[in-house]
């Protein structure tokens, strides 16, 4: 018996005529007018709450805006409704991997492919759920699997460059990205995709087709954010810097309309987690002791894939991924962080067992130790201590200005919202420092911190306070890090294959007519690094 009510959703129902309004909803969802397709969708459905179809564009809806539980709810709801609604469930199993749970989404696949098993589309999203759960090479074989039987799918292209990207098979990406870009010009995610390979530099031709792409009436914001990103890559290569700046500007300007970032929410987490997480309360004993977890945190752009590929170097560290599970656990015991301070010992314990359990997914070797590298696991720092204090913590801090200015000129799928504006940049960077300096200040010692400009300066006695910190033996292989064949997926995955250099050091200074709100919203946290202000400290 379904538990929202008595009604089940016979097959015939639905594939049965489309009403008026749904109809409505599904164009203004395809043209990403989503406030339009909300407006039908929420009053159909009290009149008819029943009808699966509407509640699974509904889920879309909601996934699009970031609101992956309400999108698993809704989805859940019509599965439940109808259990042979397979585009539904397939919809399930593409959210819970963007939630971070993709054991449970392929094993909704498995149940999927007895139903379908000859459906590209089915196999196109077991192949990024294999990506997600580390199988990389299998999820290759997948989509080159879809592609001998429909060789023209742009989307399937570019899902399979992003996979060839991720094993550092560079030119094989490049030219799936390319492919892309042949079948469908105004693929806006194909072209950045060609500028997030950081090495890719584009020419004036390719800066020509992107301009006639963004000029189409009929383009898709979606195409039309991620062909200004990639623009503004193209006119940095060119060096034309206003130019560059302007499509960074109108790009991040279009996500921020969907993706609005409260600045003043991540204050006051930090505010109570000054005030809550004492040295007094970091010292009481708990938690799980396993000393298995490198967490490297931060800001996204500083360096931190860079520590993961060196300490990833070492014969005793695996490297993994940015995990979503130190996030989900601290805020699954409720309103972070008084739920955290309020656990018991054992509860600290169970805590630490549960991230364990769930990050040994991601493990593929018998290494004793590995790597976390999700950089907003700053604002979790002291949680990690409490549950895991065992666990080795790295702070990898870039110089505010060329650290915000990467984060402002690189797009982010999701999860980093803060990077849409200069002014919440600069607060999430101080509000960054801010609570670092406090875990100083309680627990000396504890957090080893990366300066990148001096990672960059004198390498060598870097890597070796590093691994010194890590309680590792230096090994050579960490100073040829860019030699280690490893999967890489974030933004600097093919700049960390390559010896380090001083280039990008100071390139923001080329856009610094621009940046006067990123100045004056880093304030004193810019003249005083790579210290914390004396403000911070003064507590």
């Amino acid at each position: 018996m379904p538990r929202y009510g008595c009604r089940v959703a016979s097959d015939a129902q639905i594939s049965g005529r489309w009403h008026p309004r749904l109809i409505e909803a599904a164009a203004a969802l395809h043209e990403n007018r989503l406030d339009i397709a909300e407006r039908i969708l929420k009053p159909y459905l009290k009149e008819d709450p029943f009808d699966v179809r509407a509640i699974r564009m509904l889920a879309e809806l909601a996934a699009r805006l970031g609101r992956l539980k309400d999108s698993e709810t809704l989805l859940r709801r019509a599965v439940e409704i109808s259990p042979n609604f397979t585009a539904a469930r397939a919809n399930l199993a593409m959210v819970l991997g963007r939630l971070g749970r993709p054991a449970e989404a392929l094993e909704l696949l498995d149940d999927i492919f007895e139903t379908e098993p000859d459906q590209p589309g089915h196999l196109n999203l077991k192949a990024a759920t294999l990506g997600r759960l580390g199988d990389f090479e299998q999820a290759v074989a997948l989509y080159e699997q879809v592609l001998r039987r429909a060789p023209d799918q742009p989307r399937v292209l570019l899902s399979y460059g992003h996979m060839l990207k991720t094993l550092g098979r560079l030119d094989e990406a490049v030219a799936a990205y390319r492919k892309a870009i042949a079948v469908n010009p105004a693929l806006g995610e194909a072209w950045w995709s060609l500028a997030n390979l950081k090495t890719v530099r584009f020419s004036e031709s390719d800066a020509e087709a992107m301009q006639s792409a963004l000029a189409r009436h009929d383009l898709k914001e979606d195409d039309r954010f991620h062909l200004d990103f990639a623009l503004g890559k193209a006119f940095h290569d060119l060096g034309r810097s206003d130019d560059a700046f302007a499509h960074y500007a109108a790009g991040n300007a279009l996500r921020r309309q969907y993706h609005p970032f409260v600045a003043g929410h991540l204050s006051e987490l930090v505010d109570r987690s000054i005030e809550l997480f004492t040295a007094e309360l970091l010292a009481t004993p708990g938690g799980n002791l396993a000393p298995d977890p490198i967490f490297v945190v931060g800001m996204p752009r500083a360096g931190s894939t860079l520590v993961e590929q060196i300490l990833s170097s070492h014969s005793l560290v695996e490297g993994t991924s940015e995990l979503p599970d130190m996030p989900a656990i601290a805020r699954g015991g409720g309103k972070y962080p008084r739920s955290a301070v309020e656990l018991t010992e054992d509860e600290r314990c169970a805590a630490g067992e549960e991230y364990l359990k769930r990050s040994a997914i991601q493990r593929r070797t018998d290494r004793p130790f590995f790597i976390d590298k999700l950089p907003n696991n700053w604002m979790f720092v002291p949680f990690i201590h409490f549950i895991l204090p065992k666990a080795t913590i790295i702070d990898a801090r870039r110089h505010p200005m060329a650290c915000c200015m990467s984060n402002f000129r690189q797009h982010f799928a999701r999860g980093q919202d803060f990077t849409y504006d200069l002014t919440d940049l600069g607060r999430y960077y101080s509000d960054y420092v801010r609570l670092m300096s406090h875990i100083d200040m309680v627990m000396p010692g504890r957090v080893h911190r990366v300066i990148y400009e001096r990672m960059i300066d004198d390498t060598e006695a870097e890597v070796r306070a590093l691994l010194d910190y890590c309680g590792l033996e230096f090994e050579p292989a960490c100073l040829e890090f860019y030699n280690t064949e490893r999967a890489v997926r974030t933004p600097s995955a093919q700049q960390v294959r390559q010896p380090i250099y001083r280039d990008a050091a100071d390139e923001w200074r080329r856009y610094e007519d621009h940046l006067g709100p990123l100045k004056e919203a880093l304030g004193e946290v810019l003249d005083a690094y790579p210290q914390a202000p004396a403000s911070f400290l003064q507590r």
